[in-house]
């Protein structure tokens, strides 16, 4: 793995247990906790009945890397989100890597998108996800 190309951000674990200090992510109906909370940047993922998010995503553990560009990064592999902005200052694509989901994410402005992660911005669209039998596809 280049570690200039892909730098560590976080990994994200499906529970279906109530997280201590959760925040909710109403657009998607999934709630969080743990990012940026700890040194290792572990995040808890709980998903709502309402969350289109990826079946393979809500129920797989994901690594998340940045990326200086997410079109680039997705390039010859199987896009199982593709890119969107869930917040101000991101843009993320979800790919398959051997069949594990892997998340790119290219910060236009790093520190508004942390800032509004921390204040959890309520205006975010849900609509840029695509549903979970949505057909896959790779970019080229």
């Amino acid at each position: 793995m280049d570690s200039k190309k892909y730098r560590y951000n976080h990994i994200g674990i499906p529970t279906t247990k109530k997280l201590k200090n959760e925040k909710y992510l109403a657009d998607f109906d999934v709630y969080t906790a743990g990012y940026q909370e700890n040194e290792f940047n572990i995040e808890w993922m709980k998903y709502g009945p309402k969350c289109k998010i990826p079946d393979i995503v809500k129920e797989l553990p994901h690594v998340a890397f940045e990326v200086d560009d997410v079109y680039e990064a997705i390039k010859g592999h199987e896009v199982i989100i593709e890119p969107n902005s869930p917040g101000e200052g991101a843009i993320v694509a979800f790919v398959l890597v051997n069949d594990a989901p892997v998340e790119f994410i290219q910060f236009t402005n790093k520190e508004l998108c942390e800032k509004n992660y921390k204040k959890l911005v309520k205006k975010r669209t849900a609509s840029s996800i695509p549903k979970s039998d949505k057909k896959r596809k790779v970019f080229n």
